[in-house]
């Protein structure tokens, strides 16, 4: 289904895009190119495969070291580069690193909600997928009409009151979400996770552009290019760290229900029969996991009141006074 939309992608871009920018001829490091594919892509796929394969998994834990031994290589060699594949001096700007941070932690709690709120939506309610899409999209509807209006509203404010607002509106909705029931209703359901999303959109574009702002403008790609990278690798690594907290928190509850149902079944003094039995494993199981998903929701917020924390240390940054500068060795302060 994806493919129609790649291809319409390319053939507007093949036709419409134009350079806006000179040009100008720069060499490819290979053995950069190569240790950041293997750093970033063993990352991904060690966090990625976590869920399913378990920790303990050779393929996962050590796929993970060997792309962290890739990065910290490649990191090494970047900073000893004149013209680096990745330029990581920028992160001496402080709005560019603290941006960066956030943004880290914003990708974690949004991408996790989107495993969290289907697994809830499909497994433990057992509604359709089509309809489970259809109940995310009015959270990616206000992502899509805030973005003009945090643009706005990022101009006249600056950063440092939108992150608080939108990071205390993203928790207030995530600890909304920790307290779903069997039976929520799907007003709530859609309420909680359309907050979330809203909270959000006042967040991402802000703290990016204040950080693009105070590096020198001839850096931005590299800043673009890091800010892309890192919501990428964070929210599949705080995907799988939250999945496996669920995985855990439900396989214990599991285990204690049926400790609980054995014990009343054996007060009861009746054998159930197998109808009721596996209704009641049934109940059980969908118990469980709604404790699994909850539980992890409340971490999730957790995570997000420390990006509250974080943006109060914001500072508004001014494009004629930062990115006018193109020294790395003294950024501004």
């Amino acid at each position: 289904m994806i493919i129609p939309f790649a291809l319409i992608s390319l053939l507007f871009g093949v036709w419409k895009l134009r350079n806006v920018m000179e040009t100008r001829e720069v060499h490819l490091d290979f053995l950069s190119v190569l240790l950041s594919t293997v750093a970033f892509g063993g990352i991904l796929y060690g966090f990625s495969t976590a869920g399913d394969k378990g920790w303990s998994s050779p393929w996962v834990y050590g796929t993970i070291s060997v792309g962290f031994i890739a990065l910290i290589i490649f990191i090494i060699k970047q900073l000893k580069m004149d013209q680096p594949l990745l330029e990581l001096r920028i992160y001496k700007y402080p709005m560019f690193a603290l941006g960066s941070g956030i943004s880290v932690i914003v990708s974690i709690a949004m991408f996790s909600g989107m495993i969290l709120t289907p697994a809830y939506v499909q497994s433990i309610r057992g509604i359709e997928p089509f309809e489970a899409g259809l109940m995310m999209l009015p959270g990616a509807l206000a992502m899509g009409i805030m973005s003009p209006i945090t643009g706005k509203l990022f101009d006249k404010f600056g950063p440092r009151v939108l992150a608080i607002i939108g990071l205390t509106i993203t928790t207030i909705a995530t600890f909304g979400l920790a307290k779903l029931e069997i039976d929520s209703s799907y007003t709530y359901i859609v309420s909680m996770y359309t907050i979330r999303m809203f909270g959000m959109s006042m967040v991402m574009m802000p703290i990016m552009t204040n950080g693009l702002n105070q590096i020198p403008q001839v850096m931005n790609p590299h800043g673009t290019a890091i800010n892309n990278t890192l919501q990428q690798v964070s929210g599949a690594i705080g995907s799988a760290i939250l999945v496996t907290f669920m995985n855990n928190r439900t396989k214990a509850k599991a285990e204690e229900l049926i400790v609980e149902a054995k014990a009343n079944a054996a007060q009861a003094g009746a054998a159930p029969t197998p109808e009721q039995m596996q209704q009641m494993q049934d109940q059980i199981m969908q118990n469980a996991l709604l404790d699994g998903i909850t539980h992890s929701f409340l971490i999730a917020a957790g995570i997000t009141v420390v990006a509250i924390v974080l943006a109060f240390f914001l500072k508004r940054v001014k494009i004629e006074s930062a990115a006018a500068s193109m020294d790395l060795k003294k950024p501004t302060k």
